[in-house]
């Protein structure tokens, strides 16, 4: 459930359990317009996106957004600890899926169960939004994310493929 704060973000309470606690903090979602803001969660995605400059992110989450793409984050000490990026397509496979783009916790946060919290809010997003199904890639080396989505229930189902046309 969200509900609409100062400003233009939206923000929602995550109601899972992280390390025998409930989870406090606020799961945002990112105004693209917001400069300021984009930046901010720019600190984080350079770890998982490392090819992207800071102004190149900015274009970039701006120009997505306008294709329905979402950046939740969470925020703990002034400081952005973990984040996603996401949308909503239909497929002629599928029907209306949610699809996971991007998640990241802070390198220095990781098995804080961040991730976890995250991705338990974006399967309850998927269902708000009237989704069949949540779907991702993710690169073959990255176990540790493998071995998370495997255990909130995600199955490989098929193998992405693509090739650089210029």
């Amino acid at each position: 459930m969200t509900r609409q704060s100062t400003g233009r973000q939206q923000r929602g309470r995550l109601s899972g359990i992280v390390r025998g606690k409930n989870v406090k903090d606020e799961i945002n979602q990112l105004d693209a317009e917001n400069e300021r803001d984009v930046i901010a969660c720019f600190t984080l995605f350079k770890f998982l996106r490392p090819h992207l400059d800071e102004r190149g992110f900015i274009e970039q989450v701006r120009e997505q957004a306008h294709e329905g793409y979402r950046i939740a984050y969470i925020q703990r000490d002034g400081e952005i600890i973990a984040a996603c990026g996401y949308r909503v397509m239909t497929f002629l496979a599928w029907g209306k899926v949610l699809y996971i783009d991007d998640l990241i916790t802070h390198p220095e946060r990781k098995r804080s169960g961040m991730g976890s919290a995250l991705l338990d809010w974006l399967l309850d997003r998927g269902k708000q939004l009237g989704c069949n199904e949540v779907h991702l890639d993710t690169g073959h080396q990255r176990h540790d994310a493998h071995r998370l989505y495997l255990n909130k229930g995600f199955v490989l189902s098929c193998h992405h493929m693509s090739v650089k046309i210029n």
